[in-house]
């Protein structure tokens, strides 16, 4: 609703000139407070207001001053619309910038474009946490980010699975994944960025950081998407390690795909079986008790067939399942 008015002052101001404040906040019907509020916005936005004084003085626009889209046509400003960005570009401290940028994209374009170039943005909207997860907190992801933007070393004390320990690093990109904020970072050797030392970390594990004045020149040809993906392949490569096989109904094969991409590929290559039937297939699984946990919540419909030593792994836990039933919290 605010950007909207925003762009009205705009257009109002464009179509009938100079304009007193009071006439203005009727025209929006908005209080004269929120009304000299939108405009500072508009200023730091890069809009030209000023006040006139004497009998035909109010707000008005710079005389001569008129947006541009420099070259971006309508399609292309429809994209650049899109929504769900709102919410990252806020995680990240850009929130201002982000609404700045999307105001004057807006107040650049043609009246009649105007309209068409904001459907995307009110038909689409984009969520990226996972089904029942809260977002998890990282206090400390504006400071990351800030450093990525600027190329400047990060002191950082990084909590992972089994240490806590104190580093510097140069962040190279910031990634948001399942609703989960990552960075990648090289270690320091010396005054320069280890490309050896290239490693992901999960922002929600940093317990401090602060941002150095030094800064660093960024690996040559570094690619953050093509780096993403190349560790998300090593990842699955060192985790699915096992292979194994199962008994599935058309229902277990369905809760199959929710163990990874490796297990979802797998699963892609089978027909679901008939109702009342099942069908064996091979996976990909994790090694130690993780898969026996994951797949103990699926049984009735998958069984593990193989190997031996994860099929008792599941049965166990089956079988502790059943007993603490059957114990005395019954009573």
């Amino acid at each position: 609703m605010r950007a909207a008015r925003l762009l009205s002052i705009q257009m109002l101001l464009e179509a009938r000139g100079p304009m007193p404040a009071r006439a203005l906040a009727q025209e929006l019907e908005v209080s004269l407070r929120t009304l000299y509020r939108d405009v500072d916005q508009l200023s730091a936005a890069g809009v030209p207001i000023y006040a006139e004084r004497g009998r035909h003085g109010g707000l008005r626009l710079l005389r001569g001053w008129k947006p541009s889209l420099g070259g971006l046509s309508a399609a292309e400003a429809e994209v650049v619309l899109l929504g769900g960005l709102a919410g990252p570009a806020a995680q990240l401290g850009l929130g201002e910038r982000f609404a700045s940028a999307r105001l004057k994209l807006l107040a650049a374009m043609p009246e009649g474009l105007r309209g068409q170039a904001q459907r995307l943005s009110s038909r689409l909207h984009v969520d990226p946490q996972a089904w029942y997860e809260e977002q998890e907190p990282a206090p400390w992801l504006t400071a990351v980010a800030a450093a990525v933007w600027e190329q400047r070393w990060l002191a950082l004390r990084y909590r992972s699975w089994t240490r806590s320990s104190r580093r510097v690093v140069a962040p190279l990109g910031l990634v948001l994944k399942g609703g989960c904020w990552y960075f990648v970072a090289a270690a320091r050797r010396g005054d320069a960025p280890d490309e050896a030392g290239l490693r992901s970390y999960r922002a929600a594990s940093v317990v401090a950081a602060e941002v150095l004045e030094q800064g660093f020149e960024r690996p040559p040809g570094f690619d953050l998407a093509r780096y993403w993906d190349d560790a998300l392949r090593r990842l699955e490569l060192e985790l699915f390690a096992r292979v194994g096989r199962v008994r599935a109904t058309a229902t277990g094969l369905q809760r199959l795909r929710a163990l990874g991409r490796p297990v979802a590929r797998a699963v892609a290559c089978v027909a679901p079986p008939a109702p009342g039937h099942s069908v064996e297939l091979e996976l990909p699984l994790e090694r130690g008790e993780y898969a026996a946990e994951q797949l103990a919540r699926l049984a009735p419909e998958v069984e593990v067939l193989q190997p031996a030593d994860l099929r008792e792994a599941v049965m166990r836990h089956l079988e502790a399942a059943l007993q603490a039933y059957r114990g005395a919290g019954a009573g």
